[in-house]
C-alpha cells in the first residue's frame, strides 16, 4: 500500500483512509497515482460490496498536498502530468460499481472535496467544513470534477465554491446538497448504512450506479448498455429470490457477487 494510505476491510466493507494527520491527510502525487489500483481492487474482491474513504484524526482531507507543487507543477507540462494522476482518481471513483461513501470528519478541502464528491454518498460529522479552492492558487478546476460539482449542487452553488474558494459548515453543506446528512454519531450512521447497502442485491445497485453515471455524464436517454444491464438483472438469481421474498414475506438472501 502506498504511504500515505492505510486499507482495511470489516465484512463486506473495505476502508480506505488517508493517513497522514501530521499534514491534514493532505494528498501526494503517490496517493492519487495509487486511487485507481485501490479501486480496482475493491472491485474485483468478490466479497467486498462497499468501499468507505475517510480520514486519521480530525480531519478528512486539507487537499492536494501543494508542498509538492514547485517541484511536480513547476511547468505547464509538469502541472498536466500531475492532473493526470488526479484526473484519473476521480475517473476510478466515479466508474465504481460498487457503492463508495465519503466518511467526512472536519476539514474537506480543495482535493479532499473533489474526492468526496467523486464518491457516490458523503455523509458529515457535525464538525465537518468544506470548501473547493482553485482560486486561492491560480488554478482552473478539473472538468469532469467540475461536472459533478454542478450535478450536486447545481451552477449558482458551484460558483460559490470555485469562484469564492469559501468554506461551509456542515448544516449549509446539506442544505445544498453537496452531503447527504450529517450526523452527531459519524461512525454509527456509516455503519448502519453500508451494512444497508451489503444487504441490497448487488445486481441492483452495481445496475443502476452504472446507469446514473451515464446520466450524470450527460447522457439523456437509453443504450444497448443500459438495455443489457436491465435485461441480465431479469435474467439473474437475484430477481427471483427478491420477488419470491416478498411474496413469501421475508428477507431476501441476495447471492450474486
Amino acid at each position: 500500500m502506498t504511504d500515505g494510505f492505510e486499507l482495511t476491510r470489516e465484512g463486506a466493507v473495505a476502508r480506505l483512509t488517508l493517513s497522514r494527520p501530521e499534514k491534514m491527510n493532505a494528498i501526494t502525487h503517490g496517493m492519487w497515482s495509487a486511487i485507481p489500483g485501490v479501486v480496482a481492487g475493491v472491485e474485483a474482491d468478490p466479497e467486498l460490496k462497499v468501499l468507505v474513504i475517510t480520514g486519521a484524526g480530525r480531519h478528512f482531507s486539507a487537499g492536494a498536498d501543494i508542498g509538492e507543487f514547485r517541484e511536480l507543477r513547476s511547468t505547464a507540462e509538469a502541472a498536466a502530468a500531475y492532473d493526470e494522476a488526479v484526473d484519473g482518481a476521480v475517473a476510478a471513483l466515479t466508474a465504481m460499481r460498487k457503492p463508495s461513501v465519503a466518511m467526512v470528519r472536519g476539514n474537506c478541502i480543495g482535493g479532499g472535496c473533489q474526492v468526496a464528491v467523486a464518491c457516490d454518498f458523503r455523509f458529515a460529522a457535525e464538525d465537518a467544513r468544506f470548501g473547493i479552492t482553485p482560486a486561492k492558487l491560480g488554478i482552473v478546476y478539473h472538468f469532469a470534477s467540475t461536472r459533478q460539482l454542478v450535478s450536486l449542487v447545481g451552477p449558482a452553488h458551484a460558483r460559490f465554491f470555485l469562484l469564492s474558494g469559501e468554506l461551509v459548515d456542515a448544516r449549509r453543506a446539506r442544505e445544498i446538497g453537496l452531503v447527504n446528512d450529517v450526523f452527531p454519531d459519524l461512525e454509527q450512521a456509516t455503519e448502519r448504512f453500508t451494512a444497508t447497502l451489503s444487504a441490497r442485491s448487488q445486481a441492483s445497485i452495481r445496475g443502476m450506479n452504472r446507469i446514473i453515471e451515464k446520466i450524470t455524464a450527460g447522457q439523456e436517454t437509453t443504450d444497448e448498455e443500459v438495455e443489457d444491464i436491465r435485461l441480465a438483472a431479469l435474467h439473474g438469481e437475484d430477481y427471483a429470490e427478491g420477488v419470491d421474498a416478498f411474496l413469501n414475506r421475508r428477507a431476501p438472501e441476495f447471492t450474486y457477487r
